[in-house]
């Protein structure tokens, strides 16, 4: 049985990176970027056994790299370098070749022995077109992938909820669609003798059905989904919004007590979560954790997932979580401003956390400080921090309230839930009319109190 096990065992595909660095990019972004696509490599599963990169006014139309970089990549794939004109090569084939002599390219990102293990993925840091994913694959006899088709990967794997899988599955093929006509299995075969279809057809009109489907199932999802934010449209909501692996769901629950996952991985959840702040407050806050963004964010997910950062559109605060102790942190806080500036949530006031801040030092402490002197330093980890946090979050509430007066009758004392719902009640007191209440929240909250009250 065990040996069954592990003969049956799948390796870990071998994966290198490509990336071009073009103008306008300096070393250190460039860095930064494939830095970055090895984490969500390594999320898929995939072992990076190094990195290939090339300067370039442009990406190559035909295969990304210039020739002799071409060849380089090749040398480590086992493939021939050329694109040719016949189809993909085998992978069997191009092994042989290998195997009986072709140098391979230098390679100093490569870990371990002289030379790095052959490789069975090529991944390559920016979108390619379906031709140019073709025309690599045949020159290095691998797998290619772009970071478009990486991350919908990642996000197949990681949605959880019906919805989740609904809106990855429509960004699936609207990935997919342009790229049925390069596979290899598509073409222009025909079903039979005057059938009147091919096979690639045949295959665009069932992605068109199912996309049909996935979204008419969308739209009722949708649909009660806004009929529960309408039901919160009183009450007091926060929104975690942050670059991907930020620290989001840490401090979601430490802040609600709830037990949503936390890894150390990029885009470990895609669902949006939405717990009462602990301890609770009156009125009730209710806390959101959105999907984590990322750079060069693919706008097909981007648009699967607006219903999902409508909690973000419709939020009363925002809270900008930022990991302070990366590099790039300047750069991964602007592209969440971009998207949320993309779907209109960047009017919602806001707040910047700077988290993990127990991984910063003392002089990177003092730059951040000069940077941003209204951040608010915290560690997701350190209680001490959280209820500071917690703190703030509730001044800010606090300093919107008004205090009003409300008499409910003595035939209405079911409603007196209501009233602790949306308000604070300072005291009560009693004469013939009914009980007398002192209540403060915010002005909506409370009109909303008076309008029950004389409707019922």
């Amino acid at each position: 049985m065990l040996r069954r096990r592990m003969e049956t065992k799948r390796p870990v595909p071998h994966a290198i990176l490509v990336g071009v660095q073009l103008p306008g990019v300096d070393d250190a972004a460039h860095a930064a970027s494939i830095a970055e696509l090895g984490r969500l490599v390594k999320t898929l599963g995939y072992e990076v056994v190094g990195t290939l990169s090339q300067r370039r006014e442009a990406l190559d139309g035909a295969t990304v790299l210039g020739k002799g970089r071409l060849h380089d990549l090749a040398a480590l794939t086992g493939g021939t370098g050329v694109v040719g004109t016949m189809a993909t090569a085998t992978r069997s084939k191009a092994r042989e070749r290998f195997d009986e002599g072709a140098e391979p390219a230098s390679m100093p990102d490569a870990p371990g022995s002289d030379m790095p293990p052959s490789a069975d993925v090529v991944i390559v840091d920016h979108e390619i077109s379906p031709s140019q994913a073709r025309n690599l694959e045949r020159a290095t006899g691998a797998e290619v992938l772009d970071r478009t088709g990486v991350i919908v990967e990642i996000f197949h794997r990681h949605a959880r909820s019906r919805e989740a899988k609904l809106q990855v599955e429509m960004a699936r093929l609207q990935y997919v669609v342009p790229r049925l006509r390069e596979s290899s299995t598509g073409g222009g075969r025909q079903r039979g003798v005057g059938a009147g279809e091919s096979n690639i057809d045949l295959d665009r009109r069932k992605v068109r059905d199912r996309r049909a489907e996935l979204k008419a199932q969308l739209d009722e999802i949708q649909r009660d989904d806004e009929q529960r934010r309408s039901a919160r449209g009183e009450q007091l909501r926060v929104a975690l919004v942050g670059y991907t692996n930020a620290g989001k769901s840490s401090l979601m629950r430490a802040l609600t007590g709830s037990e949503v996952l936390v890894a150390d991985q990029l885009f470990a959840t895609l669902d949006t979560t939405v717990r009462a702040l602990r301890p609770e407050t009156s009125p009730r806050v209710l806390v959101s954790d959105t999907v984590g963004f990322i750079k060069k964010l693919p706008h097909d997910l981007v648009a699967s997932f607006r219903s999902t950062l409508a909690e973000a559109l419709d939020a009363s605060l925002l809270l900008y979580v930022v990991d302070a102790s990366d590099p790039t942190y300047a750069a991964q806080l602007e592209v969440t401003r971009s998207v949320l500036h993309e779907i209109g949530a960047d009017a919602v006031p806001s707040m910047l956390l700077l988290n993990k801040m127990d991984r910063v030092d003392d002089a990177g402490r003092a730059v951040l400080a000069d940077d941003h002197p209204d951040a608010i330093f915290l560690s997701a980890s350190s209680a001490a921090d959280v209820a500071a946090l917690r703190a703030t979050v509730i001044a800010f509430f606090e300093a919107a309230m008004v205090e009003d007066r409300l008499t409910l009758p003595y035939a209405k004392q079911g409603l007196l839930g209501v009233v602790y719902e949306n308000a604070r009640v300072l005291s009560e007191d009693f004469d013939a009319d009914g009980r007398i209440l002192h209540i403060r929240g915010l002005p909506g909250g409370i009109a909303r109190l008076h309008k029950i009250l004389s409707a019922s």
